[in-house]
């Protein structure tokens, strides 16, 4: 379309004879794009604002004098345009000889060839020749005007042949190049990390012939520049001045698949471009409602463990962990399982077994596994990596408004005035939604920060927060609680609101309790480490600055006060009237693709799909009816339970699905414990994780770009998951389950997804409606979806709260019972960096790790100068439960008192020091609280070091012939 589309009045006018109406607003390109007239344009895309520096997209316009640039000229009514004339095509085929006669002419051998729209543009406009004669150029090593560039460079010895203008291709990011010699500087890749992006890492330096894009300093190339790898540029480049390598290597795609990306909870649409079945890229779809055509360095290039040599592809087996694994057919592995598993329940009991589902894995494939522990297991024990981090959302959203999850789209944010962002980092953690953010708040919107680091969000290229409150780990309550304490005994809340919408004598006595002087600012100064005058200033910002959003991550919900975190921002949403329209909301930003999904599929031990408990009769029946057995009534084990158990001795089994819990869960001793007290642990993964050491069945599974399903974004957005290639290791991952269920003795006969599908609509209110043919036909649908709802619900609340009348509810603060104190002085918190995903498991399997490849422990100066401690130094980390060796980073990103470090390498295994305390609600575990030492070491601790050769030892596999 060459511009972005506008909202506004419509405007009619006439392009070529044709009669066009369109919004007030719309670039006369557009309009022509839509009336299905194309002008050459080669600045132009619709991802960015338009520039008209190309001068190639030139009409003629009645009444206007010379010939303006479609592109920058807005419609109006009554407007007449030509497309086309004699003039037209002059001016064009002359500013298309100016840009060809600076570019070298090695169409036939260059990445772009047969993909490159200045080749498509020199068709359009009809060049046949190029009048101007060789000289001063870019593009040639010696300088002597040679236009096949890879002729000059082949035939010339290497160093500098004469030319100034010349420099040579930037190779040094590893997913993409820069050949500045077929730069024609039409700053696209400068205004989508500017515009998109908001990185800020691109600029135009020189004026005239000796204008080029670049990448900083003239010092920097691409890795050493703030580029994030976020594939705008390359997305919006003409030419092949910046190209996948991927494309250089394997050639030009020829065909496409529609995907949803399977890293964070962003939920990204993506076109998978193929030869054949070779993965060449992927490329975001701008269709996709999430999005919006925009990538993050995960999504839009690391999928290369899809092919990593690591990755097993047959089933093994081993009756013992301390003997090597055995590659046999599937039919003897899951033989092997399914008699190992039925034996334990025969000894010990139909609850001596469990399964743990995967937040990673599609919704069809997660409704499976928790149908396999209550229809063939039969009993309750099924958990998830969902709630390790998010369940007190569940919890406290349930509570407060009568829904589970968030209530806004990602739309919602370009409609914001202020938004709070409290223990998350969206730059880093959900990069995609992240630039949109910004996007907003260089249009004016405010930001509050609610964090223990400086994140990025508090000061960026272009982007200072109004408020950064760097409070002490583990006292979110007390904040949020002091908020509210500002907005009600300042009369800042939203008093009609409340009397409309919420429970009224609910919220007088929520407002006289946190009207009590102990929960002002003032009174928490010492206790959060917050300034009162600071504190103040963000409540009343909230309160008064327009639509307030509220975004929070795993710094809110990882806590043992987590779920009356949750309450107290459902609380301050309500107080000042943000809940039910666009720009406002509380939205959870959830970790992995399909953290949603997997609650919303019955994946906790006490609920049934659709967030119904399973003590309830009538909901055990409608599923009783569609299985055609009896369900049990008692709640199962959450995982601590399941490792406490099978340390007792009465927990036996495990099925565990796409989840690597000896890496991601707390206490990592106590998980290793358990794990090596069950007598047959079945890991169903892509790789040998750090579970698999202990694991007796090893099932192979397939990737995101191997199977159909759906995954459910952050914002509800159930989102189709289509099939690029066939499964490497035979079967997807849902064909595995339901091969494990008949091995037991069940009778599954899926033969699609969609058949799953099916059956959670028919079970599951809030999916009712949906079928992939309304996915296919909407692209994407947000639940619940429903008679009520029948094309799904964007925005939630908003004639009324899901549960009636929205809840207030005391937030009265409880310190954890995790303490510093003379031994252990300092506070660690964990979190995410941009380039890595969770555990690591699949990002450390690609080039990725060229900007973060081992965890690394971050501190503040003061504290660093205390211990003797200097910046890369090797340090001891250690805490009541564990110690572990990792180099140290000297910052001041962190306060004093403070330390923060990543879990995505297995070496460090960050989490042998995080606690067994959690959630009181949930069990979410409290990661983000440990209290900790730091010393001087000289190298890995004695737990790293036997730790790694039991892991080495676990991994032996026989060759094939034994």
């Amino acid at each position: 379309m060459g511009t972005p589309a506008k909202e506004g009045a419509p405007v009619t006018l006439t392009i070529d004879g044709f009669d066009v109406t369109v919004p007030e607003g719309t670039s006369v390109m557009r309009a022509a794009s839509e009336a299905g007239l194309q002008i050459p344009k080669l600045c132009a895309t619709d991802s960015v604002e338009a520039f008209g520096s190309c001068r190639l997209c030139v009409v003629e316009i009645d009444g206007r004098r010379g010939t303006p640039a479609s592109c920058t000229t807005p419609v109006a009514e009554g407007m007449q345009v030509r497309t086309q004339s004699s003039r037209l095509k002059d001016i064009r085929r002359g500013v298309m000889e100016l840009y060809i006669s600076d570019h070298p002419l090695d169409c036939l051998t260059c990445g772009a060839n047969n993909d490159c729209e200045l080749q498509d543009m020199a068709g359009m406009v009809g060049l046949r020749d190029v009048r101007y004669k060789s000289g001063k150029n870019h593009y040639d090593i010696s300088g002597n005007g040679t236009l096949a560039q890879g002729d000059a460079r082949a035939r010339a010895p290497m160093g500098d042949l004469g030319n100034p203008q010349y420099i040579p291709k930037d190779e040094s990011n590893p997913y993409f190049t820069y050949d500045p010699a077929k730069c024609i500087v039409c700053s696209r890749c400068v205004r989508a990390c500017e515009e998109v992006q908001g990185t800020f890492a691109l600029t135009i330096e020189g004026r005239g012939f000796d204008s080029r894009v670049s990448f900083g300093a003239k010092t920097d190339n691409a890795m050493a520049s703030d580029c994030v790898s976020c594939g705008a540029c390359v997305q919006a480049c003409p030419t092949a001045t910046l190209q996948e390598k991927s494309v250089i290597e394997l050639g030009t795609p020829e065909r496409s698949v529609i995907t949803t990306c399977a890293y964070c909870g962003v939920g990204c649409s993506f076109k998978a471009e193929l030869n054949g079945d070779e993965l060449v890229r992927m490329t975001p779809y701008k269709h996709g409602k999430a999005n919006r055509g925009h990538s993050c360095v995960k999504g839009r290039f690391a999928y290369g463990y899809a092919t990593h040599n690591d990755r097993i592809l047959n089933p093994m087996i081993r009756d013992s962990i301390d003997e090597p694994w055995q590659a046999v057919s599937w039919d003897e592995a899951l033989s092997f399982a399914a008699n190992r598993m039925r034996g334990l329940q025969e000894k010990h009991g139909r609850r001596s077994i469990g399964v743990i589902t995967s937040s990673r894995c599609t919704n069809e494939e997660t409704f499976l596994v928790q149908k396999l522990a209550r229809g063939v297991f039969m009993n309750n024990n099924t958990d998830t990596c969902a709630r390790v981090c998010h369940s007190p959302t569940g919890y406290g959203l349930g509570q407060t408004f009568g829904t589970s999850a968030g209530t806004q789209d990602f739309d919602s944010v370009e409609h914001t005035d202020v938004v709070i962002v409290i223990g998350a980092n969206p730059t880093d953690g959900h990069p995609v939604f992240a630039s949109r953010l910004k996007k907003r708040l260089r249009a004016g919107a405010k930001l509050i920060v609610i964090d223990p680091r400086r994140i990025d969000l508090v000061k960026s290229a272009h982007i200072d927060a109004a408020h950064h409150l760097p409070l002490r780990p583990g006292t979110n309550v007390a904040v949020v609680s002091a908020l509210a304490h500002v907005i009600v005994t300042e009369g800042l809340m939203d008093e009609a609101y409340i009397r409309e919408r919420c429970d009224w004598d609910e919220f007088q006595e929520y407002a006289d309790f946190i009207s009590n002087e102990r929960h002002s600012p003032e009174a928490n100064e010492l206790l959060t480490g917050v300034d009162p005058a600071e504190l103040r200033a963000a409540a009343r910002l909230f309160a008064t600055g327009g639509n307030g959003a509220i975004y929070y991550g795993l710094g809110v919900t990882e806590h043992s006060q987590g779920s009356t975190t949750v309450i107290g921002i459902a609380n301050l949403a309500m107080l000042t009237g943000n809940v039910g329209r666009k720009g406002v909301g509380v939205n959870p930003l959830r970790g992995q693709n399909n953290v949603q999904g997997s609650c919303d599929m019955g994946s906790f031990p006490h609920e049934l799909p659709g967030y119904r408990h399973v003590k309830n009769e009538d909901v055990r029946n409608i599923f009783e009816d569609a299985w055609g057995v009896k369900i049990d009534p008692e709640p199962g084990l959450r995982i601590p339970n399941m490792l406490d158990a099978a340390v007792e001795g009465t927990f036996k089994g495990l099925y565990c699905q796409g989840e690597d819990i000896l890496q991601s869960d707390p206490d990592t001793k106590h998980v290793a414990a358990g794990l090596a007290a069950m007598e047959c642990v079945i890991v169903h993964d892509l790789f040998l994780n750090e579970t698999a050491n202990y694991a007796h069945v090893f099932l192979p599974g397939s990737t995101f770009l191997e199977k159909e399903g759906t995954f459910t974004n952050a914002e509800r957005r159930i989102n189709r998951v289509r099939k690029v290639m066939a499964p490497r290791n035979g079967y997807a991952d849902w064909e595995v389950t339901q091969l494990l269920a008949n091995a037991m003795g069940a009778n599954w006969q899926y033969t699609h997804p969609s058949q799953i599908m099916e059956e959670i609509a028919a079970t599951t209110p809030s999916f009712a409606n949906v079928t992939y043919e309304l996915l296919d036909e909407k692209g994407s649908i947000q639940w619940p979806c429903n008679e009520s709802n029948p094309e799904g619900t964007p925005l939630m609340h908003v004639d009324g709260f899901v549960r009636g009348k929205g809840r207030f509810i005391v937030t009265e603060y409880v310190a954890t019972e995790e303490k510093t104190g003379p031994r252990f002085p300092l506070l660690l918190t964990t979190g995410r960096i941009l380039s890595q995903y969770n555990v690591g498991a699949q990002t450390r399997r690609t080039a990725n790790v060229a900007w973060h490849d081992q965890d690394v422990l971050e501190i503040h100066p003061h504290d660093a100068e205390l211990r003797g401690i200097n910046d890369g130094d090797f340090i001891k980390l250690a805490s009541r439960s564990g110690e572990t060796a990792l180099r140290a980073k000297i910052t001041d990103r962190v306060s004093p008192g403070v330390v923060y470090t990543t879990f995505h390498h297995p070496d460090t295994q960050a989490n042998v020091i995080t606690t067994d305390f959690s959630d009181w609600a949930t069990n979410c575990p409290e990661y983000k609280v440990t209290a900790v030492q730091v010393s001087q070491s000289n190298g890995p601790t004695d737990w790293q070091e036997e730790y790694n050769a039991q892991a080495e030892q676990s991994r032996r596999i026989l060759p094939a012939a034994e």
